[in-house]
């Protein structure tokens, strides 16, 4: 249930600010800087929780069975390196709205 909750509001808020984004005429470009900044931010925050989640489960294994800490350590570096990737692939879609943006050609 609180799955269908979270799912329907936050479907009702992006169908609300849907109708501003396209609105949006010569002011797209000001408020361009503070798009990608607040982009930015939620990908490194969510990048941030998984590779902190990644690593207590890392934790957990190896403290269960330390004997698989090397599989597990090799797993783990594998993961936070593509949960990394995330992020760099938000910065570069973000420095792309920001310096080259065709929503305003």
């Amino acid at each position: 249930m609180r799955k269908v909750l979270l799912t329907a509001l936050n479907t009702v808020a992006l169908l609300a600010l849907a109708g501003a984004a396209f609105a949006a005429d010569a002011s797209v470009a000001a408020t361009t800087g503070l798009a990608t900044a607040l982009g930015m931010a939620i990908a490194a925050a969510g990048c941030g929780i998984a590779q902190g989640m990644g690593l207590k489960a890392a934790c957990d294994g190896t403290a269960r069975n330390p004997e698989a800490g090397g599989k597990i350590t090799v797993t783990l570096i594998l993961g936070l390196a593509f949960i990394e990737s995330l992020a760099i692939y938000a910065l570069v879609v973000n420095l792309i709205l920001l310096f080259a943006n065709p929503l305003l050609k």
